[in-house]
């Protein structure tokens, strides 16, 4: 995934629900964009195996005896 600029945080933020101003679209982006930059050496690598909603039902089943 690419850095997201104040034109793409603030349509995410629209469709969430969550409207922000021209300003606001900005900082996010400004503040976010060093994690970017952080992890551009490894995107696309690592894996994806587990997402949050599995989480919860490996979290959930019981052993077999």
């Amino acid at each position: 995934m690419t850095r997201p600029g104040p034109k793409e945080i603030k349509a995410m933020a629209d469709v969430a629900g969550v409207p922000v101003s021209t300003e606001v679209a900005n900082r996010i982006a400004n503040s976010i964009g060093p994690a970017f930059e952080g992890f551009a050496a490894v995107a696309g690598t690592l894996p994806f195996d587990l997402e949050p909603a599995s989480f919860l039902r490996v979290q959930t089943v019981k052993a077999a005896p």
